[in-house]
């Protein structure tokens, strides 16, 4: 982009992933084009390029499902706006039961899914199996099925969001790192980038990987924590590619098998599968350097061996096929897996939307609830789950630390 930033903004969003852009977008569609966002590098240097992408509308709190199913269906609006693929596969997907307990709580999932008006059913075990022939049915009770899940490009998603953005009005400057947050008498804020300083009456940060540091610029402590994370994609499968010569229609749906604290779906005429450590690995507790960019990290497959050995009972076509690429990246975790969204507490025009793990999933819900809060001075949902006033002075970094790294070993 020009980097000929201008000296005023109403908004100027710190940081170019999904949510970033997502909330530059929300704020531009509903009526505020003067906002701005900057990036440091390009848009989704960050944790956004290597994520799997997968895309689900279960979460612990029904607020947050009701936010994902919105994100998944503002998909097709963004790529149609923009003219940008955001490569979305809706292909349902199915959250499995292997024992008696996750079997109730996959019913309480349903409960609250009918109370949100989402679209959720049981289904046995064989239909399992004739959905997705790979896998085996024998270690299941029962699974629930949801045929708003499937998959996305993530950098394609990004793109389109920054751009929808723009054709509603809104400008993005990658390149044009913040390096200074310093706030005005009036309560206004100036951001310092190596291109220019912009006054904003607001600023919002987005830095995610950076979401520390950004808050080090004036004296915020969020509790926050990178963790390695590692997922892979297989060799072609057989069964899959001759599906596929059926077209689009033969496409795989995506699942999560909980026991096997395991998610997997398919990959071209391959599969992915990701897993949480049963060890969680925190990346540069310390800060994250600020010249880490397009970068993975040194896999171990030694720390997810086990979890490995049971998918690969459940699906044994994973297992017969060879590894083709193994990814670990840092993604950002919070204290309790939930995103920290909203006004700053303590500060002035200072807001942030930073630990949205689920990105893909979360991004667009985020987004709209960000531009609701700014613009309408509450949003029009419950967020409590997700406001990052629910954490106080004693969410220090060494305990954001110890309880993100809790949060991630007990994902599933």
């Amino acid at each position: 982009m020009d980097k000929k930033l201008p000296s005023h903004a109403k908004v100027v969003v710190i940081g170019g992933g999904v949510v970033g852009c997502s909330i530059l977008f929300h704020l531009a569609k509903f009526g505020w084009k003067d906002v701005v966002l900057v990036e440091r590098d390009e848009l989704t240097s960050g944790s956004s390029w290597h994520a799997a992408g997968q895309i689900h509308t279960i979460s612990s709190d029904p607020n947050i499902s009701r936010l994902q199913s919105y994100t998944i269906d503002l998909y097709k609006e963004i790529e149609e706006l923009s003219g940008h693929s955001v490569g979305l596969h809706i292909t349902g997907g199915f959250y499995l039961a292997s024992t008696p307990e996750w079997y109730d709580y996959l019913k309480r999932e349903r409960s609250k899914a009918r109370y949100m008006g989402l679209n959720q059913e049981f289904i046995s075990p064989q239909e399992v199996a004739e959905r997705h022939p790979l896998i085996d049915p024998k270690h299941y009770l029962a699974a629930l099925w949801d045929d708003q899940d499937g998959d996305l490009d993530p950098s394609g998603a990004t793109y389109a969001f920054a751009k929808a953005a723009k054709v509603h009005g809104a400008q993005y400057f990658t390149h044009a790192p913040a390096t200074a947050t310093t706030q005005r008498a009036d309560g206004s804020w100036d951001v310092t980038t190596p291109h220019g300083v912009i006054n904003a009456e607001m600023i919002v940060n987005c830095g995610g990987l950076w979401a520390r540091e950004v808050g080090h610029m004036q004296g915020i402590n969020i509790p926050v924590q990178p963790m390695e994370h590692h997922y892979l994609i297989t060799e072609e499968i057989p069964e899959i590619a001759d599906r596929m010569k059926q077209g689009e229609s033969g496409r795989l749906p995506a699942g999560i098998d909980y026991e096997a604290n395991i998610y997997f779906r398919q990959e071209r005429t391959g599969m992915l599968l990701g897993t949480y450590e049963p060890r969680s690995t925190p990346w540069k507790v310390d800060g994250t350097p600020w010249d880490f960019g397009h970068e993975l990290l040194q896999p171990d497959l030694d720390r997810i061996a086990e979890r490995l050995e049971m998918s690969f009972e459940r699906i044994p076509a994973i297992g017969n096929a060879g590894i083709k690429d193994i990814i670990n990246g840092p993604f950002t975790f919070g204290p309790d897996g939930n995103p920290m969204i909203g006004p700053v507490p303590g500060m002035t025009n200072y807001w942030c939307a930073v630990g949205v793990m689920a990105g893909f999933c979360q991004g667009g819900g985020v987004g709209l609830t960000m531009a609701e809060w700014m613009m309408d001075g509450e949003p029009s949902i419950d967020v409590w789950a997700m406001d990052v006033a629910r954490f106080g002075d004693w969410a220090t970094p060494d305990w954001g630390t110890v309880k993100s790294s809790e949060n991630y070993e007990r994902r599933f």
